[in-house]
């Protein structure tokens, strides 16, 4: 039986970028809160100094900061005509764990969604009309709009030190920044990051080709930088560790080092590491969170009373426990009716590599995780939907990230697969080689979603998650397309060959691809077809909130670490300014 400990104000499941802005900000309040991690606690120094955090096969092969899928993982399967089975082996995504969870490991790639990515639905509606959905899309809108998260997008770009250079700021467009972006009311903290050659040949190929390149929005701080905060950030010292790995510079933003301290400095915060939450209890009528219950680093269960639950794990973590708590109603694919567990989505990848000269040097031993030039020509909704065949786009982009011995080794068709001959392939190879690559958008439908499985538990006797998931025609054709435009680039970039591989398989989840995933507690106008509403606070139990990408209808052609960290900063101030005055069901002013 759990023991039953004192109660406290607000228990955070989950101590990543969401739960750590959460914590920091509600901390002031002197409210009791409890932040439960799965992990163990981080700090720069000891854990990410050099040499060892350069230590390839630790992070990047053996995955020391990823999730430990001994002890939780899911079930998959392609479509729900299978039985789905257990991911014994970190692949196509790497959840985080440990305090500063993903925002320890991410590459620090940092955007913001335009104003169609918030209004998918009726933005193509206006422009198309409904009969370019096709019918299982379960296309949404954001039941906010960019204009209302703005200020909080700026926010945590100037916590986190952003580089970058704006391309629409307060509506006048600037070239040499994204001249696609919404308008912002700020330039970036800080200037962009120094170019690799690649990105100078690729910046060039585009503007001959008529597209608007601009650099990556990175949280790889180019300059040493103060935030508001008063939290010191170093330089990049484009070391080429970076994705996988923790910043021994602090240069790559990450909570450990930015939010998660400042929240401890008010003594009414404390953070439970190592532990487990297995549920969220409710009372007798189901309508309100009561406690949770949580395993120590012991095994031994607690429960723990509060008055406030926030879920901030990723996005599988808030999903399992709305499903195993039974908070919402689970999603029914064959009725496409219910809500948690609805409109997951992933994000499609693709692009080719370009092999260049003999006397090329790319030196790809250098490079931080955003360092990149992309086009957002072909993202968003700039393509013409109905004549391409399809809804949504990808960024397209070419960039220095890491050229680490293990994880790098290129070598042209034809080589040898081992020995003496794939040696010198690889040395010819290595500094000529870079790639122009495509990041797309995955939309929502019917037959991909999340529940329990029925047959397979976890480590602690739960069952495991299950994840459905399929590409569909859309996004096959976002690919071919892009891949297309990504190929033109490279030749005008000079590339001697132009590698691409076209593929229609069905979604593996073997491969590394992206940890970018989204849905499954919506967040909407609507209590039918969303779990959340407008404030992120669940239709069915009002005191919880659930905040991440798993709030998101559908993925866009970008990374969502940007619109996770505002929407933290949104719910931050809705609890301080409204929901803890009376803590009841927030509606529309």
């Amino acid at each position: 039986m759990a023991t039953k400990l004192k109660p406290v104000d607000i228990a955070i499941v989950g101590l990543g970028w969401a739960g750590g802005i959460v914590a920091k900000e509600l901390a002031s309040t002197g409210l009791k809160i409890v932040a439960f991690e799965r992990g163990g606690p981080r700090a720069t120094n000891p854990d990410f100094m050099a040499p060892q955090v350069h230590d390839e096969l630790r992070y990047s092969r053996r995955h020391e900061l990823i999730q430990n899928l001994r002890k939780e993982t899911l079930t998959f399967r392609n479509d729900p005509s299978q039985r789905g089975l257990p991911m014994r082996q970190l692949g196509s995504f790497l959840p985080g764990e440990g305090v500063g969870g993903a925002g320890t490991h991410w590459s620090g790639l940092h955007w913001r969604w335009t104003e169609w990515e918030h209004k998918m639905y009726s933005g193509t509606v206006a422009k198309y009309g409904k009969s370019i959905v096709p019918a299982d899309m379960n296309l949404q809108d954001w039941p906010i709009d960019y204009h209302e998260l703005e200020p909080y997008y700026d926010k945590f770009e100037k916590v986190c030190g952003t580089s970058g250079k704006a391309g629409n700021l307060q509506g006048k467009k600037i070239d040499g920044g994204n001249i696609f972006e919404a308008p912002r009311a700020n330039e970036f903290p800080n200037p962009p990051l120094t170019q690799s050659h690649n990105m100078v040949l690729f910046e060039k190929a585009a503007r001959n080709l008529g597209y608007h390149p601009f650099p990556v929005p990175a949280s790889n701080a180019s300059r040493a930088y103060v935030n508001p905060d008063g939290v010191a950030l170093g330089q990049c010292h484009y070391c080429g560790f970076c994705t996988a790995f923790g910043c021994e510079a602090n240069a790559k933003a990450s909570p450990h080092f930015t939010v998660i301290p400042l929240a401890h400095k008010n003594p009414n915060f404390e953070a439970r590491t190592n532990s487990y939450v297995m549920k969220v209890n409710l009372d007798s009528r189901r309508k309100r969170a009561v406690s949770v219950t949580y395993l120590d680093a012991g095994g031994r269960e607690f429960e723990q009373p509060a008055e406030l639950v926030i879920l901030a794990a990723y996005v599988f973590g808030n999903v399992h426990l709305m499903l195993h708590s039974k908070i919402g109603k689970p999603y029914d694919f064959q009725r496409n009716s219910g809500v948690v567990g609805r409109n997951y989505a992933y994000q499609s990848m693709g692009g080719v590599a370009a092999l260049f000269s003999q006397d090329t040097y790319f030196n790809p031993f250098m490079g931080s995780g955003a360092l990149g030039t992309w086009i957002d020509d072909f993202n968003s909704d700039n393509p013409d939907f109905a004549k391409l065949g399809f809804i949504g786009g990808g960024g397209i982009s070419s960039g220095s990230n890491s050229g680490a011995p293990i994880q790098r080794h290129p070598t042209p068709p034809g080589s040898p697969r081992w020995g003496k001959g794939w040696k010198k392939a690889v040395v010819e190879t290595y500094h000529r080689m870079t790639s122009v690559g495509n990041q797309g958008s995955v939309m929502s439908y019917r037959q991909n979603y999340l529940d329990l499985d029925p047959t397979y538990t976890d480590s602690f006797g739960r069952p495991m998650l299950r994840l459905t998931f399929d590409w569909q025609e859309n996004e096959f054709r976002q690919m071919e397309f892009a891949r297309g435009i990504c190929a033109n680039i490279a030749k005008e970039m000079g590339a001697e060959q132009v590698l691409s591989r076209r593929d229609r398989g069905r979604y593996s989840i073997v491969p590394y691809q992206t940890t970018h995933n989204t849905g499954g507690t919506v967040f909407g106008d609507d209590p039918r077809t969303s779990a959340l509403n407008k404030y992120l606070q669940s239709w069915d139990v009002s005191n919880v909130f659930v905040v991440g990408s798993s709030a998101f209808p559908q993925n866009a052609g970008r990374n969502p670490t940007g619109p996770v960290g505002a929407l933290a900063y949104r719910l931050a101030d809705t609890l301080k300014d409204r929901y803890l005055q009376r803590p009841e069901r927030l509606v529309t002013d």
